[in-house]
């Protein structure tokens, strides 16, 4: 009996995950299909863009109040990832930073993930980073600097490891996948 109760109690819970997150799509400015994600992480909806088929691990934290962060298609991201969209202007000579209120156009930029990346667990993603087609980002990585296409990054901050593919490779892996 107790056994079928606790089978239950972890059923309900799940389902009612399941419900927030269907409740809360709505809440991002564009949603592809097959995007699963925590409902209970913490985003700034309305900057956020996601396509298709991706997941977002639990413990996520994405950013942008005043930028966009921008999610292709096919991407995974492990837990606990990081995405800032935003920075603090520090420039202002004669105030605390706290009571900084005006941003210049450099403290917030646009985050783009593009399809086909695979974004490891406890990674942190700053402002301007453009993650390209097919990359890899390695566990515990500090991206601040944009990320080739195909390549393999890791470290802090990321640096580039490898590359995915030889040249040959991503023509042909383009070519199988009906991509430019």
């Amino acid at each position: 009996m107790l056994i079928r109760l606790t089978v239950f109690f972890i059923f309900c819970a799940k389902a009612i995950k399941r419900l927030k997150m269907i409740q809360r799509r709505c809440l991002f400015k564009q949603v592809g299909s097959n995007f699963i994600f925590d409902p209970n992480d913490l985003f700034s909806f309305n900057t956020i863009s996601v396509g298709n088929d991706v997941y977002i691990g639990p413990g996520a934290k994405f950013s942008a109040s005043e930028s966009s962060i921008n999610l292709g298609n096919k991407i995974m991201f492990g837990p606990n990832v990081t995405i800032m969209g935003g920075d603090h202007n520090i420039s202002v000579v004669g105030k605390y930073m706290f009571d900084v209120k005006v941003k210049l156009p450099e403290n917030d930029l646009p985050v783009i993930i593009e399809d086909d990346v695979w974004v490891g667990c406890n990674v942190t993603i700053l402002k301007g980073v453009t993650i390209g087609q097919g990359a890899v980002v390695a566990a515990g990585s500090v991206v601040i600097k944009s990320v080739e296409a195909y390549s393999i990054v890791g470290g802090v901050p990321a640096e580039k490891i490898s590359q995915r593919f030889s040249d040959i490779d991503i023509a042909r892996h383009k070519k199988l996948l009906g991509i430019d």
